[in-house]
């Protein structure tokens, strides 16, 4: 799905992240953890497209034309791309949704930006997103500045999977909620990856995020990969003294 070759970043003298290199196979979920300034959220914004790497290569499994590298696409390219096998899900949902936007219109634009135009149809399938994200059916024309921060990231959620993209990119998707939003989040994640066979790469600081949704774990540390394997393998039995690290201060808590 997509081969991430050598890719690297600096921001002048400082090391965003350097020479990160690894493969994501179709229907996986890769997790990226480390503590803040590791070089997590650079690689994320490198591989979204979000951010210009100094260099490397991000080769990605299009429909037609086989692998391409997303950094050397046209920009109206890149933004094909993201409207359609790439979603984005941030960790301010504001960041994400268009807040003057009802909650349908919101989903409703992601469909429309893939051709979709009957409105009776689109609002149909508004509604059955919202109800899979566990929305009522008659808050379709509220607007999300009415809902909580947990509903306002589910229905990013929503906006983001309504097209059902092939490749997801989550920043801290469970940061700044509650531990009951996050928990119920969580399985809501859980369930829409497996049932949708979807590949993502999720950026986190929680441990516990990962153990529940990653597949696979790379560890990052001063902007370099210091650990990877499956996630399982990484947090029972971690090998490098930054990851043991990580895993004792989560026991201690």
């Amino acid at each position: 799905m997509l081969q991430v070759r050598d890719i690297s970043k600096r921001y002048g003298a400082r090391i965003g992240c350097t020479d990160i290199s690894f493969d994501l196979w179709p229907g996986e979920v890769m997790g990226i953890v480390g503590e803040s300034g590791s070089g997590k959220s650079t690689l994320l914004g490198c591989l979204a497209g979000q951010l210009q790497p100094d260099s490397g290569a991000v080769l990605f499994d299009t429909r037609s034309d086989g692998p391409r590298d997303t950094l050397t696409m046209s920009e109206p390219e890149r933004r094909m791309l993201g409207r359609t096998d790439w979603a984005f899900v941030h960790q301010n949902p504001r960041d994400g949704l268009r807040m003057t936007v009802s909650a349908g219109g919101n989903v409703g634009e992601r469909l429309m930006a893939v051709g979709a135009r009957h409105y009776g149809t689109i609002r149909d399938q508004a509604t059955d997103w919202l109800g899979r994200v566990e929305i009522a059916a008659d808050r379709i024309d509220d607007r999300p500045s009415a809902f909580s921060g947990g509903m306002q990231q589910r229905l990013q959620i929503a906006r983001n999977l309504v097209t059902a993209p092939r490749l997801v990119f989550m920043d801290e998707p469970t940061g700044g909620l509650d531990v009951s939003v996050q928990a119920r989040l969580l399985d809501l994640l859980r369930g829409l990856v497996r049932e949708m066979g979807l590949s993502a790469i999720i950026v986190t600081h929680d441990l516990a995020v990962v153990r529940l949704l990653a597949d696979r774990l790379m560890v990052m540390k001063g902007g370099r990969v210091v650990e990877t394997g499956l996630t399982d393998q990484v947090l029972d039995d971690p090998q490098h003294g930054y990851t043991q690290l990580l895993v004792s201060s989560v026991l201690q808590v």
